[in-house]
């Protein structure tokens, strides 16, 4: 069923509320396997109790048996857990997989640009609700986009917000070439919401909020950090630039 508590598709991108975004990498945490998924499972739940909106299970080297029981479980976290006034809940979305995304009953999916189209998965999401009422009738689909033509190509195709990087040089990836703040402004003129990844920190994610960014995502500004504190902060951003 869908989430009446969540705001309609259509309000996402007029709202004041930073959008936040946590994408999962198991591997930058120590241990084995066993001790990697149990620690993720705990940043997802510390992620959804601070009110982060989407958490995108980006755990592309397991395989899908492996994949599925994470998502179920990360699904079942997300579910449960929302912010402490219970007014908002956090939405799970699988890397890539639609079919995971499904068996694992988690809220959508998120496509890379060489995906299918957020289209085609409304259209395989909505045969499988009506004959199954156990899935959620609307996916939440997030789509990668490197410029602001993929942009608008994901707004014309039916996704529900796009995901722009990389906006600034990264330190694990210098040979990526930054869009800059400006290409982020023209493809925040786009009908979605666009939320800003890529080397963006709390010292540099105003500026993309002011150059029209309806949120933040990454992965080691909420994995690496206490993500309430974080939450708090880039929200307060969000109130003193509007």
């Amino acid at each position: 069923m869908a989430d009446s508590r969540r705001p309609p598709i259509s309000d996402l991108r007029s709202t004041n509320r930073c959008l936040l975004y946590y994408i999962t990498d198991r591997t930058a945490f120590p241990g084995d396997e066993l001790t990697r998924c149990r620690r993720l499972l705990e940043k997802i739940a510390e992620a959804a109790r601070a009110g982060v909106d989407y958490i995108q299970l980006r755990e592309k080297d397991l395989s899908t048996r492996q994949l599925e029981a994470l998502a179920r479980e990360a699904a079942e976290i997300a579910d449960q857990l929302g912010t402490e006034n219970g007014e908002r809940k956090t939405a799970l979305l699988i890397n890539s997989r639609t079919d995971v995304a499904l068996a694992a009953h988690a809220a959508g999916v998120h496509l890379r640009s060489q995906d299918i189209s957020p289209r085609e998965v409304r259209e395989i999401w909505s045969r499988l609700s009506r004959a199954d009422p156990s899935v959620r009738q609307a996916p939440i689909l997030g789509v990668s986009c490197h410029s602001p033509a993929e942009v608008d190509r994901a707004a014309a195709d039916a996704a529900t917000f796009a995901v722009f990087a990389p906006v600034f040089e990264k330190k694990d990836a210098p040979t990526a070439k930054p869009t800059g703040l400006a290409q982020l402004m023209e493809a925040c003129n786009a009908r979605i919401p666009v939320l800003a990844l890529g080397g963006v920190t709390v010292s540099n994610a105003l500026s993309c909020l002011e150059a029209g960014a309806a949120g933040i995502a990454a992965i080691r500004l909420f994995q690496e950090t206490q993500v309430a504190s974080v939450v708090e902060t880039l929200r307060n951003l969000k109130k003193s630039g509007s």
